[in-house]
């Protein structure tokens, strides 16, 4: 191995080390940056269907029962808070 070959493979090594070094850190910063930020606003977390519900309507329930012989109307009643 010659002088000029072992040149080159240092400074490719060294490239590469130093980009590996870089990627870390700026990967740790924005990790350890996003971290300290607070979180962000919850939004509507609402079920797409139940978005046109309004409050104190009655729905539907439907749990089938094996013995299913007594008419006993479930209905829930929507209160949100």
């Amino acid at each position: 191995m010659n002088d000029f070959s072992f040149l080159l493979y240092f400074v490719l090594f060294s490239a590469t080390a130093g980009a590996t070094f870089a990627f870390m850190w700026k990967v740790m910063s924005s990790t350890l940056e996003s971290v300290n930020k607070p979180p962000p606003p919850r939004r509507d977390t609402l079920h797409p269907e139940m978005r046109d519900i309004k409050n104190g309507e009655q729905l539907l329930v439907f749990r089938p029962e094996p013995n299913d012989d007594e008419d006993d109307e479930d209905e829930v009643v929507i209160i949100r808070k």
